[in-house]
């Protein structure tokens, strides 16, 4: 999958204009999808004009199949993160990313918090997060959980974190970002 992406766009797409992109979803889709092998994206997103966000209509009343099909391919290394716990290197896709990504493929999917479940010792708490897909033929859903300690600092509280790793992993279900759990066996 990964020679699905011209070198040309790889190059384009650095970690000094990845923050840009973010904050111009339209440059962000424009980049991201645009190579021929895409050809649900192959044109440019409608705009309204040049003050205001793309307005992607290109993904609205598909077939699941071609859904899928966007989503599993690989996400562009200038927006993959990395954080280190435990001494291990994780790389991950930060849910805002994750939730553009889906808004691009799937901009009728839904998502919803199912389960917020703590420990008996109150030191974790686990969410359990369903992601569900509406295509032309069928829905599909997805869940997974997600984890976090309680007591540890840092941004956002347990519950969100735990939110955000379910959110992440549920629509990895789906193929978005699973090129990353598999990268050391390649």
């Amino acid at each position: 999958m990964a020679g699905m992406m011209s070198s040309s766009l790889r190059r384009s797409i650095t970690p000094t204009n990845s923050l840009s992109l973010l904050r111009k979803p339209h440059l962000l889709l424009q980049s991201f999808y645009s190579s021929k092998s895409s050809p649900a994206f192959s044109s440019s997103p409608e705009t309204l004009n040049d003050e205001n966000d793309a307005v992607p209509t290109s993904g609205i009343s598909r077939p699941l199949s071609e859904i899928l099909k966007e989503l599993n391919k690989n996400v562009p290394n200038s927006l993959i993160k990395i954080r280190v716990e435990d001494g291990f290197s994780m790389k991950y896709i930060p849910w805002h990313i994750v939730n553009r990504i889906m808004n691009l493929h799937a901009p009728e999917w839904s998502g919803e918090v199912r389960n917020i479940t703590y420990s008996a010792d109150g030191k974790t708490v686990s969410v359990v997060y369903r992601v569900t897909i509406y295509g032309t033929d069928a829905e599909i859903f997805r869940e997974s959980t997600g984890t976090a300690l309680v007591d540890e600092q840092g941004y956002g509280d347990a519950v969100q974190k735990a939110e955000a790793m379910a959110f992440r992993r549920a629509c990895a279900r789906f193929g978005l970002g699973l090129h990353l759990y598999h990268e050391d066996l390649l």
